[in-house]
This record gives structure tokens, sequence and C-alpha cells, in this order.
């Protein structure tokens, strides 16, 4: 059991926001399997994500590693509050939702955790049932670059999480992190974060209570001959997804994932500010075995997460993960 805020995730793994999040019945199938802790939705924007042909996934033929061109969910995020509701109506049981969520202004953003808060609201056990996750780091979005790699970007949406906290400290807010590859990136998001930290009545609070490490690896080239049926895609292209770059994932970032976990969670634990001491990670990237659940343990992930296994198996990839853990 890991409890984040007011969250409780048992067992401590959980899928990533991802395409295989998407709709009501992928989210049924993770919400009801005995081996995850909590269930993120795929990201939602406020009024859904123009999805076509050229938004796909290819999975590689010499790891298990995946290319996504994916960007947001089609569905809006009022769907994911009608299902929520559904679900959490069931038969009574403590696993939470995380609503992945993001939006191309912070004006908007603010209306997403407007209507979440209403929602929290409307039945008193919600509010530790119900967290947020702002993905910040997106690669595949055209003319909108992932803000978490610009921190002056990143400031005006952290500002609409800093207010919705202000104003109800039982909101738990995550934050999805990219890969980091300088050792000064990692220290400014943790002097970034470590600026909205509050002294109130004496007790330093963040409103951010998590960090998931890492989504997908943006800029990447895979072709379509190092993929199980290069044939098909040839045809149309010498690229295993439409548009030639995509996010990369799987096994092929495992080692830049751990680097990042174990990073943040130094710089978490030697931080001066108490607050941010209290800030827990959600290891991603490249959780395809046991063994690598374990990595991300040592590295300092207190909560696991995968998505290309996902992909690949279904939801029977947390059982896999789960084996002689």
């Amino acid at each position: 059991m890991v409890l984040i805020r007011s969250i409780d995730v048992s067992p401590s793994m959980v899928n990533c926001s991802c395409a295989w999040a998407s709709n009501y019945q992928q989210l049924s199938a993770l919400y009801h399997c005995p081996y995850t802790g909590a269930v993120i939705t795929r990201t939602a924007t406020l009024d859904g994500f123009k999805e076509d042909e050229s938004h796909t996934v290819a999975f590689m033929k010499e790891s298990l590693s995946s290319l996504n061109s994916y960007g947001y969910s089609p569905h809006p995020l009022r769907d994911y509050l009608v299902w929520i509701r559904e679900f959490l109506g069931e038969r009574p049981s403590p696993k939470p939702f995380i609503i992945s969520i993001t939006e191309s202004s912070a004006e908007r953003l603010s209306e997403m955790l407007v209507a979440i808060q209403q929602f929290r609201a409307s039945n008193s056990t919600w509010r530790s049932r119900i967290a947020v996750e702002f993905n910040s780091s997106c690669p595949n979005i055209k003319d909108h670059p992932p803000p978490s790699y610009h921190l002056p970007s990143l400031k005006p949406y952290l500002d609409v999480f800093a207010k919705a906290f202000q104003d109800d400290s039982t909101l738990t807010i995550g934050l999805k992190l990219p890969p980091y590859i300088i050792a000064t990136q990692f220290r400014d998001v943790i002097e970034c974060i470590s600026s909205y930290t509050r002294n109130d009545s004496g007790n330093p609070t963040n409103p951010i209570a998590y960090f998931t490490c890492t989504n997908t690896l943006g800029n990447s080239l895979v072709f379509a001959d190092q993929t199980p049926t290069p044939d098909a895609k040839t045809d149309m292209s010498p690229f295993a997804v439409p548009p030639g770059l995509g996010g990369l994932a799987g096994e092929a970032i495992h080692a830049l994932s751990l680097g990042n976990v174990y990073s943040f969670s130094r710089l978490l634990a030697e931080s001066d500010d108490p607050a941010m001491r209290e800030i827990v990670i959600i290891g991603a990237g490249g959780v395809t075995s046991p063994e690598a659940v374990q990595r991300m343990n040592r590295a300092g992930a207190k909560i696991v997460g995968c998505a290309t296994l996902l992909g690949k198996e279904g939801v029977k990839a947390f059982e896999i993960l789960s084996r002689n853990l």
C-alpha cells in the first residue's frame, strides 16, 4: 500500500495514461483487475482531441518497445466523469481513479478542474477516490511542445493547480514528466515545484503530490522493417508510424527512465523543503517484467506504472509484472 495524500494505491502498481486506457471497456478492465491499485485515464481535454489514422502505435520486433504518434484522448472530460461515476457507484471498492488532463491554455485547464472538483464534491467519499494528473509532457502535439521542457511555459498551468489546491487541500495532484537528460534540468524542475510550497499554519505543503517519471521520448524514429509486420507498412510508408517521428516507449527507454526516477528521488530526499520530501514517484518506462518493477523500486519509485506491456498483453500485463514480487 502506498498513500499519495488521501489516495490509497494498493497494490502499488498502475497503468500509465495511454491509448489503452481510453474507453469505457478498457477502463472497466483496468478497474476490475486485482493487480492494479489505481486506474489512470488516458489524457483528456475539455472537448476531446481530434484523432485520425496518423495517430497510431507500432511495436518493435527486437525488443518489447513501442513507438506511438498518439495525441490525447478523443473522448472529452465529460465522458470520463460519466464512466467514473458508474464505476464508483458499483459495489464498494477502495480503488481510486486518477484523471489525466491537459489543455492548450491555463484558462481551459481551469475549466476542467472546476468540473472535476464539482464531481468530487458530489459524493463525500470521492474526495479520496479521485485524483488528477497533469500531462505536461506529450511529445506528439504539433506546434505545442511539452511545457515541462520549458518551465516558463509550465508555470501558468502550475498556477492553476496551486489555486485549486489552495481552495481544496484534499485534491491530490500529480505531474507527468518527460525524460530529462541533463542534470540542471532535474534541479530546475525541483526548484520550480518547490516555489509553490506554502507554510500556512506552520505546516509546509506543496500542491504537487507525485511525479510520474517518465513519459515517452519524443522525436524518435523507427522504420517499418523494425516492426513484426514490415511488408504491410512499407507499401505505404518506410516508417513504423505515419508521421515518421513519435514517442519511444518500452524497453528502449528503460535505462533513461530509471535514471530519471533515481535523479528525482535523490533530489527530493535531499531537498531543504520538507514538502518536497513528501512527493511520491510513480516509475514508468520499460516496465515489462517483474525484474523491471524491482529496478524501478530500487531507483526510488514507490509505485510502478506500465503502458507498452499493457498495449501488448492487455490487463494480463499486471499479473505478469506481479509474479514473484
